[in-house]
């Protein structure tokens, strides 16, 4: 078997960008973060930036064993940021016993990231029935058909457990399965991070105080 040289160290050491695509104060920043966020997701996706709802989602086990994956945001709001799933998958199982989350989304060619951390709850059945039919019918055959983060021999096994769903439901509408849906994260806190020149970034926290946020600015 061939074995790949390990990845050089000075090559890893010598990738670096310069931040300078601008800056974050607190006068421009506010004071609802959720203000912000929904700003800065605009500017991102008319900058063309792909999958800008793209988010790396960390949970972790009761006795604090963390996992992280890529989903994608479908909805947020006053209540927090939404996301589906299978609620039986390694995911799902965690938020289930350890109902709490933290999303990371980077956008690199504006050079802007956020982060969000807080307790998960689910959505409302409707919330996730009205969401599952709005997508495309390939995408809900999928998501019957698929026991997520289960083993599975091989891809052929997979397909034909999509080929049996597709035959068994035939014309008719797909149903939502109950064992998938909405995830809801309800923000305790949101953080801001702008690249600078010299990687002194400007990084805005905001924590929430009952019904008002708190915001201060951390070190780089």
């Amino acid at each position: 078997m061939n074995r790949r040289a390990p990845l050089d160290p000075d090559r890893l050491a010598a990738l670096r960008t310069e931040y300078a695509e601008g800056g974050l104060d607190e006068a421009d920043a506010g004071d609802d973060p959720l203000a912000l966020f929904s700003q800065w997701f605009d500017e991102v996706a008319d900058a063309g930036v792909p999958e800008p709802n793209a988010m790396a989602l960390a949970t972790a086990t009761p006795d604090g064993v963390p996992s992280v994956r890529t989903v994608l945001l479908k909805g947020i709001d006053e209540r927090g940021l939404t996301f589906y799933t299978h609620y039986t998958s390694r995911k799902g199982a965690e938020l289930e016993a350890n109902p709490r989350a933290a999303v990371t989304m980077l956008w690199h060619p504006l050079q802007r990231q956020v982060r969000v951390e807080g307790r998960v709850e689910h959505v409302a059945a409707d919330e996730s029935d009205a969401y599952f039919a709005s997508r495309p019918r390939g995408a809900q055959v999928g998501a019957v058909a698929s026991q997520q983060s289960r083993v599975v021999p091989d891809r052929d096994a997979l397909q034909a457990a999509v080929d049996l769903v597709e035959a068994e439901v035939g014309n008719r509408d797909v149903a939502r399965p109950d064992t998938w849906g909405g995830y809801r994260i309800v923000p305790a806190s949101f953080e801001f991070w702008q690249g600078r020149p010299d990687r002194v970034h400007d990084r805005l926290l905001f924590t929430r105080a009952g019904e008002d946020w708190v915001r201060v600015r951390l070190q780089p």
